[in-house]
C-alpha cells in the first residue's frame, strides 16, 4: 500500500516529521497553558469544597491527570513499540523512546501528589496498596526502559530489548486502573467511568477536565519537541539537516526577501 493512499503516513519521512512538528508544537504548548490556567482557577477558586475531605481534594486537579496520562503514556509507547518491532519504522522507534520521559515525569507527579493528599486524608504519605504498589512499579518500568535505552550500545539491540519490555510492562496498566475493583483498598471508587454520571460538582469534573486536557496537550508538545530533537540528531546527516543548520548566505537571503525578482532574471538568462 503506498503512502499516497495513507497520506498520514508521509509524516513518518524525518523531513515531513520536522516540519509537522514545527507547526503543532506553538499551538499545542499555547492551548495547553491556557486549558491550564482555566482549570486551576476552576479548581482553586470555583469548585466548592467536598463535604468529607474539605479543601485538601483540590490536588486531584493535578494528581488525577497526571495519573491518566502515566498509564496512557505507558500504553502509547508499547503500542509503538509494536509498530517498531513489526514493521521496522523508524520513527515508530524515536516516539517510544520521546514518550518514556514524559511518561515517567507523569507518574513520578501522581505519586508525589498522592503521598501530599494521602497524609490529611489517610494519615499517611505511604501504603502498599494494590494501586500505589501497581504506580510505582509503573515507575520503574520507565526507569527501566529509559535506563536500557541507555546503557546498550548497540541501537538496533536496544530498541528492540526496550520495545520488549514495553509490550511485557503493558499489563501492569489495567491492573492499576482495575485495582479498586479488584482489591480492597485505600482508594476510594472510580469518581469519572464511560458508562455512568461523574459522582462529583459540576464545576469540580469542569476542573478536571481543563486539566486533563492542560496535562493531555502538554504531554504532546514535549513528546513531539524532544522526538524532533531526536530525530535532528539521528539524520545529522542528511542534506535536509545540514540546508536546516547552516546560516544563509548573503545570496539566499536575497532569494528569499525576493522570489519573484529571482524568478524573472533566470527566465532573462
Amino acid at each position: 500500500m503506498s503512502s499516497r493512499r495513507i497520506p498520514w503516513l508521509t509524516f513518518a519521512a524525518p523531513r515531513n516529521f520536522h516540519l509537522l512538528v514545527q507547526v503543532l508544537v506553538p499551538w499545542l504548548a499555547g492551548v495547553a497553558v491556557l486549558l491550564a490556567i482555566a482549570g486551576l482557577y476552576t479548581g482553586f477558586f470555583v469548585a466548592p469544597p467536598d463535604y468529607q475531605q474539605g479543601n485538601s481534594y483540590r490536588i486531584m486537579f493535578i494528581h488525577v491527570p497526571a495519573a491518566w496520562m502515566g498509564m496512557f503514556l505507558y500504553l502509547l509507547m508499547a503500542m509503538y513499540a509494536v509498530i517498531h518491532l513489526v514493521w521496522r519504522i523508524r520513527l515508530a522507534d524515536v516516539m517510544a523512546r520521546s514518550l518514556a520521559p514524559t511518561g515517567a515525569l507523569m507518574t513520578f507527579m501522581a505519586l508525589w501528589t498522592g503521598a501530599l493528599w494521602g497524609a490529611p486524608t489517610w494519615g499517611t504519605y505511604w501504603v502498599w496498596d494494590a494501586r500505589l504498589t501497581s504506580t510505582l512499579i509503573l515507575l520503574f518500568l520507565y526507569l527501566g526502559y529509559m535506563a536500557l535505552r541507555a546503557t546498550v550500545d548497540d541501537r538496533e539491540s536496544g530498541g528492540r530489548a526496550a520495545s520488549l519490555l514495553a509490550l511485557v510492562g503493558a499489563i501492569n496498566v489495567p491492573i492499576i486502573y482495575f485495582s479498586v475493583e479488584w482489591w480492597h483498598t485505600l482508594h476510594q471508587g472510580m469518581s469519572v467511568t464511560l458508562t455512568s454520571a461523574p459522582t462529583m460538582a459540576p464545576s469540580m469534573f469542569a476542573a478536571l477536565l481543563l486539566m486533563t486536557g492542560a496535562c493531555w496537550l502538554y504531554c504532546a508538545a514535549i513528546t513531539l519537541r524532544r522526538a524532533q530533537v531526536q530525530v535532528l540528531e539521528d539524520e545529522a546527516d542528511a542534506q535536509w539537516v545540514r540546508d536546516l543548520l547552516q546560516p544563509p548566505t548573503a545570496e539566499s537571503a536575497r532569494t528569499a526577501e525576493d522570489p519573484a525578482g529571482t524568478i524573472r532574471e533566470e527566465g532573462h538568462s
